[in-house]
């Protein structure tokens, strides 16, 4: 089995969808996608191959022939790839709004007991900063900064 890439790889939301199910499986033909998504996504065969064939491209996909299929494997790790995602959504918000986007994503979500602890755990061990400087450029952001 070949590493996984580590180099970020943007993908679209239909996309995620696909690497989801190609995730989820470890390995799977494009006819095994169709039967998982082609319902619930309402998508024709022919979306689901223009997307694969994307995801070979973006190399987020790796394939392997088998007779006349192809086998997909997934070439990025799903942890990797969310934590990229991440990293790029708080790269599109001032600095200062972090913590309170954070927080809004945890009120939002459903989470577990064994979630809530987890949380709990990492914010009683992170080390805290006394101040976080604005990086946006002015005009783009109301933290009076670049007043």
């Amino acid at each position: 089995m070949r590493e996984m890439a580590s180099t970020p790889i943007k993908i679209s939301d239909s996309e995620w969808e696909v690497m989801r199910v190609i995730w989820t499986q470890e390995s799977t033909t494009a006819q095994e996608i169709v039967e998982i998504l082609g319902q619930t996504m309402d998508w024709k065969a022919a979306t689901i191959k223009t997307l694969l064939g994307r995801l070979v491209k973006k190399e987020a996909v790796r394939t392997e022939q088998s007779g006349k299929k192809y086998i997909y494997y997934p070439a990025i790790s799903e942890g990797e790839t969310v934590k990229s995602a991440t990293e790029s959504l708080f790269s599109h918000i001032c600095a200062k709004r972090i913590g309170e986007t954070i927080a809004e994503l945890v009120a939002e979500a459903a989470l577990t007991d064994a979630d809530v602890a987890l949380i709990n755990e990492q914010l009683m061990n992170k080390k805290t900063v006394p101040t976080i400087e604005c990086n946006c450029i002015p005009g783009q952001c109301e933290c009076n900064h670049h007043k």
